[in-house]
């Protein structure tokens, strides 16, 4: 004990002042009061200068003051190891828990972050996405500080962890002041990769820049040397000490053991022989020094050095073809020579114990000296000897990677099944980089398609233009597996589609549709065209596919998840047209007669969503919620976090709003948008966040709101090739007619007209390009404006769905002739009063109660407003009020759950074949039609889907 102290006190000499920042530290995590909490810490510094001893001490002082102590070290053999850090830091937490104990502990989480942190083997389906598994990290590692408060996490050699935890820890750092946590790094500045950039800006302390350690100085080095040698070492042999190791901390103290060792005098006379020493503890002198110990003791501490930190000694001893006392000699040899040591706190004297070298410029120097072929030929050997170990394939991967090509069939079935591991466990770079190597190597020429269509997955997120690259090679290759060859033409379109260019995924998939002769396999190309051509906004046959859909979809009976994907487009399909709303529902029902998964291990969410979305569009948005609700978990239980995600929130967001409940809409587009700036801007995703932000933003009356968003996110031509909904341009043309920049709207509509109309996407509940047109164009051409929106009105009526019809009516009613509004608006009005559409009921009882000077209708207007959260409309609706001297009503407590008086109405519509008379809507039953999410016809079915809901 006395020596362990006098080795602390030796070797902190001069970091006073960063040991207070540690205790400041400290003492605001463990003290009581308001006042105490978590923190950042960030310390920098070349090799050596004492960043492992400084967080030596702090994990010491943080034991002292009974914190839980998580630490974890960066090493140069084990960057493309992917989560090794994350492994090291909360693997030992959880330690002998069973796996019964592990999954009550993490939840819904086990299967996403367990196997990325070694606690389980992957689970066979699709992966996590790496956002989500970010996540998953961020719940385990608040989880372990939440329940073993007060928690310092020390991260030594930062700029050597693997780039997964590296990311994953530079996102996560900034909760720790919001944690009972206390979160430090070390890293050498020069040496920190690319990945790592967050880490240069962590704050040394709260507020201030990373700490930077300084070298010694001569009066340090030389207490450094009088500790070791004597009180009687001379100031000249002192001042060439600390000239000789520049005032670095190791070397300082390396060199007073070899001056020791020796039995050298500190003298002024002796003091020319220190820099040999210096010399001999780096570099060529320390390779000299090593090959003076003899050869197997060089043999076995170059295997120590390509096995990394760690070191098992009975694998180091494979590896360097020693026999176990040879080993233990060599270690014990290695040891004497302050080369190696036992690894953390182990004892010295337990022959089982792994080893690590001293210092990490020893391992670097040693590893640099080994001849290039033979320390290629060591990584292969240590690859072999790690899987004999049982330590599986990623651990050899790491070893795979560092050796050149030899056609060697073992070694690409090792790769494989490395990258097979990662890839499922939610590191998909690291999975690129094996497959990438397994195709150096080469496969066998039977194998070479399956590696490239493996190695086009992988890099599906990261390198879209790889991907396709990789995935047409394999096209290339001569191979005869017909499933392969599917799969590798479905994901070739799949990355085409997501990187914009739909067109090209329909071509490559109508060329293999062509030669496919197996009906079931032509039948699933076939469903994966028909869904890229509906996302194509500049499909150019859009007539003849929809044709082709309707034929294709009406034979069929829905046997299989083929079909009914077929079937699902063939919905969609109806409802952009503006079929009747019972034909659309009619084949969405078909599909939904059996539970639809939106997270299929090899099909796209994007055919459940639409199925989803007719519901919405047809008046019944309480189901298309339920839908999306299912959905939604479906992704946060697999782990997809990122664009998946997002699109749920945004589009459950667009439900919200077309209910006309538009605050929690916003909630969910803001959430929406989050996770899509996280995919990256222009994506599909983000189209779609932004447009229902916007939307919601110019219901809720927030026009300058929406214009700073819009300008923010450079929302603007071009489009996307991809169809969003709500449609991109008609939303930009909506926010400009707002800002009352008609004629900039004008074009805007016009375009989306000559975009639209040729794909006979006739919709008006689809897309309201006619009525924002029509709206646009009163003024100056008010007979354009009536024809516009009476075809709008012509097509609502078609499609049958009230909501609707009623935006339309209400539209034609404001741009009609003065004594044609009313009849116009009191049928929007009764519509809209039996539709889930609470927001445009609104409007349209304002718009009716302006003209007809109505207070009633004004004050059920408000009303109806302020339940939807549709702020501007209070305020216009209340000023017309007041100033007809009208009383402003008073705000009830808004109840978003059904009532009975609400349940009964509902019942009574159901069982009643008479329809409402059109002057005296029920506002009873219009209440339930808002809240259980449907329009009159759908009643029975929501009242059945709420007692289900209700037990």
């Amino acid at each position: 004990m006395t020596d362990h102290r006098t080795r602390i006190r030796r070797t902190m000499v001069e970091r006073d002042a960063e040991l207070a920042i540690v205790d400041e530290a400290l003492d605001q995590l463990t003290g009581p009061g308001p006042e105490a909490g978590g923190a950042l810490l960030a310390f920098s510094g070349p090799a050596g200068l004492g960043k492992t001893t400084l967080l030596a001490e702090l994990r010491r002082r943080a034991h002292a003051r009974s914190c839980t102590v998580l630490a974890a070290r960066g090493g140069e053999q084990e960057q493309s190891q992917p989560f090794h850090v994350a492994r090291q830091l909360i693997q030992p937490q959880l330690a002998g828990t069973s796996e019964q104990e592990l999954r009550a502990a993490l939840g819904g989480w086990y299967s996403i972050v367990g196997p990325a942190l070694g606690l389980c083997a992957p689970e066979q389906g699709p992966p996590p996405d790496p956002q989500g598994l970010r996540d998953g990290l961020d719940w385990v590692l608040t989880h372990l500080v939440v329940k073993r408060a007060p928690v310092t996490l020390v991260l030594d050699d930062a700029h050597w962890a693997d780039p997964e935890s590296l990311s994953w820890l530079a996102a996560f750092a900034p909760r720790a002041e919001h944690l009972p946590l206390l979160l430090v790094v070390a890293y050498r500045p020069d040496e920190l990769p690319a990945h790592a950039d967050a880490f240069r800006t962590l704050p040394g302390r709260a507020g201030q820049a990373p700490l930077p350690l300084a070298p010694l100085t001569p009066a340090a080095v030389a207490s450094l040397v009088r500790d070791a040698l004597g009180d009687h070492a001379d100031d000249a042999f002192c001042k060439e000490a600390w000239a000789v190791t520049t005032g670095n901390p190791f070397e300082a103290v390396e060199l007073t053991a070899k001056v020791r060792g020796r039995g050298l005098r500190p003298v002024e006379e002796n003091a020319p022989q220190l820099a040999d020493l210096a010399a001999a503890q780096r570099g060529s002198g320390l390779v000299a020094r090593l090959e003076r110990l003899g050869p197997s003791t060089v043999r076995f501490a170059w295997a120590c050095a390509v096995l990394g930190t760690a070191i098992p000694q009975d694998i180091a001893a494979r590896v360097a073809a020693l026999g176990t006392e040879e080993a233990a000699g060599a270690t014990t040899r290695l040891r004497d020579a302050r080369i190696l040591s036992a690894a953390g706190s182990a004892s010295d004297h337990d022959p089982e114990t792994g080893l690590e070298f001293v210092h990490p410029l020893i391992a670097t120097a040693i590893y640099r000296a080994i001849p290039d072929a033979l320390r290629v030929a060591l990584h292969g050997k240590a690859a072999a000897a790690v899987v004999d170990a049982g330590l599986g394939a990623s651990a050899a991967a790491r070893h795979l990677l560092e050796t050149h090509p030899e056609n060697d069939p073992w070694v690409v079935r090792t790769l494989r099944e490395a990258a097979g591991e990662n890839l499922r466990a939610g590191a998909p770079d690291a999975a690129r980089r094996q497959l990438a190597r397994a195709l150096r190597e080469p496969p066998d020429f039977d194998e070479r398609a399956a590696v490239l269509y493996e190695l086009g997955c992988a890099s599906l997120l990261t390198e879209p233009a790889n991907t396709v690259n990789h995935l047409r090679a394999a096209l290339a290759e001569p191979f005869d597996d017909p499933a392969l060859r599917q799969g590798i033409v479905i994901r070739l379109a799949q990355v085409l589609a997501h990187s914009d260019r739909l067109a090209e995924a329909s071509e490559s998939l109508a060329r293999e549709i062509a030669q496919t002769p197996d009906v079931r396999a032509r039948l699933r190309l076939q469903s994966e065209q028909f869904m890229w051509d509906a996302f194509n906004a500049a499909e150019t046959d859009s007539p003849a596919r929809s044709r082709r859909l309707t034929r294709l979809a009406d034979r069929l009976a829905g046997r299989d998840l083929t079909e009914r994907y077929v079937i699902a487009l063939r919905a969609w399909d109806a409802c952009l047209r503006g079929e009747p709303v019972d034909v659309v529902l009619h084949h969405a029902g078909r599909v939904l007669e059996r539970p639809f998964s939106w997270a299929h291990e090899d099909r796209g969410f994007e055919v459940p969503v639409l199925a989803a979305m007719v519901h919405m569009y047809a008046d019944r948005p309480g189901r298309a919620e339920e839908l999306f609700e299912a959905g939604t978990a479906e992704f946060e239980r697999q782990g997809w976090r990122g664009a998946h995600l997002s699109f749920a929130y945004s589009l459950r967001a667009y439900v919200r709003y077309r209910r006309g409940r538009l605050v929690e809409a916003e909630e969910l587009a803001r959430s929406g948008l989050r996770l899509a700036e996280r995919v990256g801007r222009r994506t599909p995703v983000h189209w779609y966040a932004i447009a229902i932000l916007l939307t919601t933003l110019l219901a809720r009356g927030r026009v300058d709101e929406a214009w700073e968003l819009a300008q923010e996110h450079d929302f603007g031509a071009p489009f996307p090739a991809a169809v969003v909904f709500p449609d991109s341009q008609t939303v930009y043309a909506e926010l400009l007619l707002a800002r009352g920049e008609v004629r900039a709207a004008v074009a805007e509509l016009e375009a989306v007209d000559r975009r639209l109309t040729p794909r006979g996407i006739q919709n008006p509940a689809w897309c309201p390009w006619q009525l924002h047109l029509a709206r646009a164009v009163a003024a100056d051409d008010p007979q354009r404006a009536r024809t516009l929106a009476a075809d709008a009105v012509r097509r609502a009526r078609a499609f049958g769905a009230p909501s609707a019809i009623g935006q339309a009516l209400r539209v034609a009613a404001e741009v009609a002739a003065p004594q044609d509004r009313t009849e116009l608006l009191r049928e929007a009005v009764t519509l809209l009063s039996a539709s889930p559409a609470g927001y445009e009921l609104a409007r349209a009882l304002a718009a009716l109660g302006y003209g007809l000077r109505d207070a009633d209708l004004l004050t059920a207007a408000v009303v109806t407003a302020r339940e939807c959260g549709a702020d501007g409309l209070v305020e216009e609706a209340t000023e017309i009020l007041t100033g007809m001297g009208g009383a402003l009503p008073a705000a009830p407590p808004r109840a978003d759950w059904v009532t009975e008086e609400e349940i009964r109405a509902a019942d009574l519509a159901v069982r009643s074949e008479k329809e409402p008379e059109p002057a005296s809507p029920d506002w009873v039953l219009s209440a339930a039609c808002r809240k259980l999410g449907t329009d009159r016809s759908g009643l029975r079915a929501a009242l059945e889907a709420f007692a289900r809901s209700s037990t």
